[in-house]
Parts: C-alpha cells; structure tokens; sequence
C-alpha cells in the first residue's frame, strides 16, 4: 500500500460518472474507503462549478481545492460562502477572435461562454446543457467581455470529424480540448488541469511523488503528464488512444469501475 495522504485529482465525467450522470457504488464506496486511509482526493474537470459541487456534495469528499473549466478557475474551501467555497484563482481571456475564426467553419455551431462569476450566455441550440444561471443570446453577444471557458458544439459532426475540422481552424491563442461527443471545450492559453493542479500541489505542500491523476479525456493529456512525471497518471480504459500514451497506466473503462481499482490500490 502506498504511503497515506496522496493527492489524487480525479476528472469528473467518464472516470467518476457514467454517460447517464450516475455514480456506481463500487466507486462511491472506493472514494470514501480512499478519503478514510487519509487520502486528498479532489476534483479536476472542465465543468463549471455549478455542474461540479453537486458532485462534491455525491461523493461526501470535501475537498481543499476544486479545479474547474479545464484549470482556469479553482474554488478554495470556505465556510462562509455560499456552497462551502469562493473563487480563488481566475484566469480569463477574450473570447471574440477565437469564436468568430470557429464560426467561420462551422455553420451549425453552437456556443456558450461562461464568465468569472459563474453567470453564463449561450446561442440558440445548447439543449444538452445545464442552463440555470445563463441566458441565450444572438452570437455577437458573447464577444463584448472576458470569459473563463468557452464551449462549441456541432451537431453534424461525430468526434473524429470534429476534431479534424477544429486542428484545421488555428486555433494558436487559446488551449483546447474536443470531449467525448463533438464538443469543444477552449480555455486560456497555457491554461490546463496540470497548470491549477501545480498551484493546488504547491498550496498543500504536497510531494511531486505523492500525486495521482485519473481521466479519460484528451483535456487530461497535460494533467497525466503532469501527474506521471514523478506520480502516477492513471487512463480509463475507454480512453482515446492519445489519452492512454499519455498516462504511466491504464485501468478498466467506467463501465467496469476503472476508478474503483485505482482507489482501492492506493
């Protein structure tokens, strides 16, 4: 058994949740077993907070930190704040010439923007996404201020095409992530999971030794780099191919409870 009081950030979609939203009790069981042995497990996501706390409050986990939007924004603990935590760390950029050099190749696009505060806007046709704290709006209205996240969806296009389709577009001055459906998830440049994972590590004094990272997507690419340096960088066995190069190891898919036996190993 490796020594207690690793730091073990864990993606949100596809390692703890099924495609169906729910949390399997080999994994809810794996989660509160890990936690009681002493073990910091958090959050990493591309969510918005919104999406994620309820996920926190699921697991019972009560993380320090929670890293969300694909690492431009991380909430730190605090009793006084509505939901347990406040923003700590914002990172934003301006969202107009990316998504008017998106909108120029995809016709049928569909997009939302998600400021600092949380508040959202979105186009006609985001009909898949929570849109509580949002408000649809004509596309010019999303380009006026600095957002922490934007996200683009196309209809006609599977994963594969979607992704040869965005790799033509340039997209040199943001970083960017398609999920596991034809989504696009763009944050600021030089701004990921690994890059708020290194302030959390560095915030708890935590050993580059002691990490562990858990994901499936392309946007844990530089979380598993991070985490596998000198930790453990774990893929979920329904991972892309790219995803699972990037990881030390790869464990079962979410359908067969991957995240379980990661946990329970520690």
């Amino acid at each position: 058994m490796s020594e207690a009081g690793l730091l073990v950030a864990l993606d949100v979609d596809g390692t703890i949740l099924h495609e169906d939203g729910t949390i399997s009790d080999a994994v809810a069981t794996a989660v509160r077993n890990a936690t009681e042995r002493g073990h910091r497990l958090m959050l990493a996501t591309g969510r918005s907070w919104e999406t994620t706390l309820p996920i926190v409050e699921e697991l019972g986990i009560g993380p320090e930190y929670v890293v969300c939007a694909n690492g431009a924004l991380v909430m730190k603990q605090d009793a006084e704040a509505p939901g347990g935590y406040r923003r700590h760390l914002i990172e934003t950029f301006d969202p107009s010439d990316v998504l008017r050099t998106i909108r120029s190749h995809l016709a049928d696009g569909r997009y939302m923007v998600e400021y600092p505060s949380g508040y959202r806007r979105y186009t006609a046709g985001m009909t898949d996404w929570n849109l509580e704290n949002a408000e649809e709006v004509e596309f010019d209205g999303l380009l006026s201020e600095p957002v922490t996240r934007v996200v683009v969806v196309s209809p006609e296009h599977d994963e594969l095409d979607f992704l040869s389709v965005v790799e033509g577009m340039g997209l040199h001055q943001v970083a960017y992530a398609i999920g596991w459906t034809a989504w696009l998830d763009i944050a600021p440049l030089g701004v990921n999971k690994s890059t708020a994972l290194e302030r959390v590590r560095e915030w708890l004094d935590v050993p580059r030794s002691q990490v562990v990272a858990v994901g499936d997507g392309r946007n844990d690419i530089e979380m598993f780099e991070w985490a596998g340096a000198e930790g453990r960088a774990v893929a979920m066995g329904q991972a892309p191919d790219e995803v699972k190069s990037a990881a030390t190891e790869v464990t079962g898919s979410v359908v067969d409870d991957g995240l379980a036996a990661v946990l329970n190993s520690l």
